[in-house]
């Protein structure tokens, strides 16, 4: 008889749960991309200028006047070098972004494998401005050609989808993971204020509270990262409206009155000089 030790045992047992995960997330469809056309002549652009960009597909049955609204994660760019880095990438530009787009886990159309929000109106909203929808610089440097308009793109999305019908959304849940996780907290009152008062509006994050805490080596580099990223976005209102004092707090310690709910199925997690994302949770969150 073979003798299993344990390590192999705990080997197969993830790989087990792993199988298991991806039958709940079932096969996915493809949806289309929509680009945001007007919203560059409001400077609600890309990194590297282009417009914003997000994926949907129509609400039907008795999901026809509900929304589910999913940011799309990928960390940030916390000054110039690391943002040229995403500035040609799908994380900073449309252009390089997908033209058919995955809809599985939360965003699913069948009931089977998205029981509770199959026929609601679903949308992925693209990241591209690498600060969580925060960032709002008016100057373009033409050597570099960044634009940190985060802030920007958020409200011209927004407004496109209520024009599409969300305006009369019976139902609201802005969800997203990792750096949309971030999002969906610091915007959550902005959802809520740009919705009808009948409207009843949650925000989920899957993952994106990251705690202020000393690394494996002893550094804060969560508090000196977030400083760097609000600093080279121009998060200057941040301090104001979350009534703190240091700008790194405003990603740290949220004063959202509407209600959000904190999930971490598989935890972001932060290194000094490399930042690695695992897969958000396939049943709760989709790519």
């Amino acid at each position: 008889m073979m003798v299993v030790d344990t390590k192999t045992k705990r080997c197969l047992y993830l790989q087990l749960v792993c199988l298991l995960l991806s039958t709940l997330k079932g096969e996915g469809f493809y949806m289309g991309i929509t680009y945001v056309q007007n919203a560059v002549a409001k400077g609600a652009v890309c990194l590297d200028g282009s417009p914003p960009a997000y994926h949907l597909d129509k609400g039907f049955g008795t999901g026809i006047n509900n929304w589910l609204v999913q940011i799309e994660g990928g960390g940030w760019c916390n000054n110039v070098t690391t943002c040229l880095v995403r500035k040609n990438t799908r994380l900073g530009s449309s252009k390089q972004m997908v033209k058919q787009l995955a809809f599985s886990g939360i965003l699913h159309k069948e009931e089977t494998f998205n029981p509770d929000f199959y026929n609601w109106n679903r949308v992925k909203v693209r990241y591209c401005d690498g600060s969580s929808f925060t960032g709002d610089v008016e100057a373009v440097n033409p050597a570099t050609n960044l634009h940190f308009r985060g802030a920007r793109i958020w409200t011209a999305v927004i407004e496109d989808l209520l024009e599409k019908g969300m305006k009369t959304a019976k139902n609201a849940l802005l969800s997203g993971c990792s750096a949309g996780g971030l999002t969906s907290i610091l915007h959550c009152d902005g959802f809520r204020a740009l919705l009808p008062t009948t409207t009843k509006v949650k925000c989920l994050s899957d993952a994106g509270y990251f705690i202020n805490a000393k690394d494996v080596s002893g550094v804060e580099h969560i508090r000196a990262y977030y400083n760097d990223v609000i600093t080279t976005h121009n998060d200057n209102g941040c301090t104001l409206w979350a009534g703190v004092s240091e700008e790194f707090t405003c990603f740290l310690y949220f004063q959202a009155q509407s209600k959000y709910v904190f999930l971490s199925t598989i935890f972001g997690t932060k290194y000094p000089d490399a930042t690695f994302y695992t897969q958000c949770s396939l049943r709760f969150m989709a790519d």
